[in-house]
């Protein structure tokens, strides 16, 4: 049965695989930009940064809360994906890629605590969660200075 390396990381070809699939196979989080800064069984992290196709108030240059919304919940997802890839480390990586057909949501909430202004965004999310059908996630998306933004929960049906 393979096993996560020693440091707790996926193998380089799933993590590609994952990144192809979420940043560029998947064509909205595409639009959105997002890009993936780590992948690991636990947490995942992402960065968006800010264009004008993104604004959602002009007068203020403020990111649009559903790019903060959707942007959450794409990650929520990954991080059931990666949660449950985990799990099932004895499949291939192929195989485990494989998890993405079977990822959706079920509920979302996100609380917006700041206005989303600034050049780039970092997001994180993590897996509270992980059952044989349901998974639960806290994410949060955070501005250029570090300081929490927007908060967020969600259940995904991962079978």
């Amino acid at each position: 049965m393979k096993r996560l390396s020693p440091d707790g990381h996926f193998e380089p070809e799933f993590v590609e695989g994952v990144r192809a699939i979420f940043e560029e196979k998947i064509v909205f989080n595409q639009v959105l930009g997002l890009k993936l800064s780590e992948i690991t069984p636990t947490v995942v992290k992402a960065r968006l940064e800010m264009k004008p196709d993104l604004v959602g108030h002009f007068a203020y240059n403020r990111v649009h809360g559903g790019v903060i919304s959707a942007s959450l919940d794409a990650l929520g997802g990954l991080a059931c994906l990666v949660a449950k890839a985990a799990r099932h480390m004895d499949q291939t990586p192929t195989q485990r890629l494989d998890f993405f057909l079977k990822i959706g949501t079920i509920d979302l909430r996100i609380d917006y605590l700041r206005q989303g202004i600034g050049t780039h965004f970092d997001m994180r999310a993590e897996v509270l969660r992980l059952g044989s059908r349901v998974g639960s996630t806290r994410m949060e998306f955070f501005g250029p200075d570090g300081q929490l933004m927007a908060a967020g929960s969600g259940a995904y049906i991962v079978s």
